[in-house]
Formats: structure tokens, C-alpha cells, sequence
């Protein structure tokens, strides 16, 4: 048996979770699934407005409100005012397989027009106190964590965060390189192969990423529910697998996987391949496996005339990774932040 006390203690969860106040002018009820064009506006009028450097699709605003493990009627609220237009939303996630943090993972916003009058602090104070119940009653004996990804420069979200507790305890850079400029040429040994993505490979990715990345700070295992959902914006040509075939068996030792978001091109102004993730098991680092994987990646966006690789790093990355794309020519365009409580 451990020894921490309960994590429903170390929580402290609201025993009745409340809905905003009436007097904050909107009715409030859990979103649904038929809720998610209403989302996807009041989502890209938010980021519209402040400027977000990247916005989301329609088709992965809609993901949020699905997936087996998520709780709809208990774990979100919408916020509509006198006409059914949603002004105010609320999302708490807490992903399955998680095993040495269980993570609440807090989304929020509210309609610039109707900001100034303590929605902002409402809908956090609902998002907040559901996160803690749903860390308490997840029944494992481990560190709780509220986490929530903010722009680094959406001054008035940090300012919201810090004010409630929350504090910065991640950074994260958005970097991009210019494909016009000469791509490396990175040799493997022969027992070494790179081979594009295939749905038959994929477990072995997924087995592979969960052991790649089991020392990464606030990294938890997929679970085959989490990883095989359906990925509005994949982009399987511009995927590998790295794989050892000097056994018996192929074993993948690295994957790239790659993402297309066409709806950001013509706000940023060129295009863009997204490495969304890069992964070498242990046993297979200091090789060349990673930076021949994102050259794989590279040639295969310049192929298809798209103008630049772009990806988003941990600054404190165990593994040296923000170096590496450094080096290959990665240069920095913008910063995420995790503000954390930690339970």
C-alpha cells in the first residue's frame, strides 16, 4: 500500500459542483455533440480576436465533444444568451491510462463582446472545481495535476490562470523551417529502415511512443482509445516508421507522425507540414534516427510544394530536442504555456 494519503483528501473536491451564476445573464447546460458549430464560431471568434497565431478547424472543434471516455452531461457547460447564441464555454477532460499523474485538462472561453462582467472567473471556478472532482473520483493513488494551455501571449488568459493559483510551469516553442533552403542528408546503418505509415504499424507506433517518451515531463501512456481516434488532420503520406530489421521481427525503434492544417495556410501565408510527434525508443538514440526521420518528413512537404516544416517543442525537452531542431534550422515563431496546479 502507498503511504500519500488519498487523492481524494490531497483534491478536496466541491462535494455539489454549481453552475455560474443566473445573474451573469446566461442560461447555462452541458454541450452536446450538436453543439459543436456553435463551438466552432464562438472558438474562432475568441482566437480571431486575440490574435491567435494558429486556429482551429471546424472538424477539430468538433473532436472535443467526442471520444468514449469523455462525460458530456457531467464535464462540459455552455453558456447562451436570450437568442441561443453560445457567448461562454467549459470543457474538463481527464484522459484514460494515465499512471503517474492524473490530469484534468481545463478548456474554457467566453465571447470578447461579453467579457468584463466575471464570466471568465465563473466559468475557471466551474472548470476548477470539476477538475478536482474528477481527479478524486478516478479512485488511483496518484499526484493530481489542472492543466490548461495557454498563447504565450494572451496576456489576459495568463493574467486569469495566475489570479486563480494556477502557475507556469511549462514552456513551449512553436518552430518552422524554410524548405527552399538545403535539407540534410542523415545515413543509417543498413539495420536501420525508414519506411512510410501504415495502420499496420500503428499499435507498434503507439507502443513505441508510450516507451519514447515515459521519461518526458507531464507525458502519460495512449491507450489504443485515445490513439486510434479518428485525426481530422492527418496526414499519413508525410508519416514513418523508423524500424530495426536486424532480428527476427521489424521493431519500430522511431515514428514521425505528420499533421496538414490547410485552413491556417492562408492566414499565415505560406504552407506547412506539422511534425506533431517525433519519437526514439531508447535503446536506438544517438543514431541519427530523429534527425533522418524529420529529413524524410522534410522532403516528402517540399515534394508535395509545401514551403515550410513546422513543429512545437518542449523547452526543457529530457531528450535535447530543441538543439537538434536548431540545428537542422528550426527557428522559433511563437510560445505555449501549462499552467498547473498541482494536486
Amino acid at each position: 500500500m502507498s503511504s500519500r494519503e488519498p487523492l481524494a483528501v490531497r483534491a478536496d473536491p466541491p462535494a455539489v459542483l454549481e453552475q455560474p451564476p443566473m445573474h451573469l445573464e446566461l442560461r447555462w447546460r452541458p454541450l452536446t455533440p450538436a453543439d459543436a458549430s456553435a463551438l466552432f464560431t464562438l472558438v474562432r471568434t475568441v482566437e480571431t480576436v486575440e490574435g491567435a497565431p494558429r486556429r482551429h478547424s471546424e472538424a477539430k472543434v468538433s473532436e472535443l465533444l467526442v471520444g468514449d471516455w469523455k462525460d458530456l452531461e457531467r464535464d462540459s457547460l455552455g453558456g447562451f444568451d436570450d437568442s441561443g447564441t453560445l457567448r461562454a464555454y467549459a470543457l474538463v477532460e481527464v484522459r484514460p491510462g494515465d499512471l503517474r499523474t492524473v490530469r484534468a485538462f481545463l478548456r474554457g472561453g467566453v465571447d470578447p463582446v461579453w467579457r468584463g462582467r466575471g464570466i471568465g472567473r465563473a466559468v475557471l471556478a466551474w472548470m476548477e472545481g470539476r477538475g478536482r472532482q474528477k481527479l478524486a473520483q478516478s479512485g488511483k493513488d496518484l499526484p493530481g495535476r489542472l492543466a490548461v494551455y495557454v498563447d504565450e501571449a494572451a496576456r489576459d488568459q495568463r493574467r486569469l490562470y495566475a489570479a486563480a493559483g494556477f502557475s507556469p510551469v511549462r514552456w513551449y516553442t512553436a518552430m518552422r523551417r524554410d524548405l527552399r533552403a538545403p535539407l540534410p542528408r542523415v545515413d543509417l546503418p543498413p539495420e536501420l529502415q525508414i519506411v512510410g505509415w501504415t495502420h499496420a504499424l500503428d499499435d507498434g507506433v503507439r507502443e513505441a511512443h508510450n516507451d519514447a517518451f515515459i521519461d518526458h515531463w507531464g507525458s502519460e501512456p495512449h491507450t489504443p482509445e485515445t490513439w486510434h481516434r479518428p485525426e481530422p488532420h492527418a496526414a499519413p503520406a508525410w508519416s514513418f516508421v523508423a524500424l530495426d530489421v536486424s532480428g527476427d521481427e521489424p521493431q519500430v525503434a522511431g515514428y514521425l507522425i505528420s499533421g496538414r492544417y490547410e485552413h491556417d495556410w492562408p492566414l499565415l501565408g505560406y504552407s506547412y507540414g506539422e511534425t506533431e510527434l517525433l519519437g526514439v525508443r531508447a535503446p536506438w538514440r544517438g543514431r541519427g534516427l530523429a534527425p533522418a526521420l524529420l529529413a524524410r518528413a522534410m522532403h516528402a512537404y517540399r515534394e508535395d510544394g509545401i514551403q515550410y516544416a513546422c513543429l512545437t517543442v518542449d523547452t526543457d525537452n529530457p531528450s535535447g530536442a530543441h538543439e537538434l531542431y536548431r540545428r537542422l534550422g528550426f527557428e522559433a515563431t511563437h510560445g505555449e504555456v501549462l499552467y498547473s496546479v498541482e494536486l
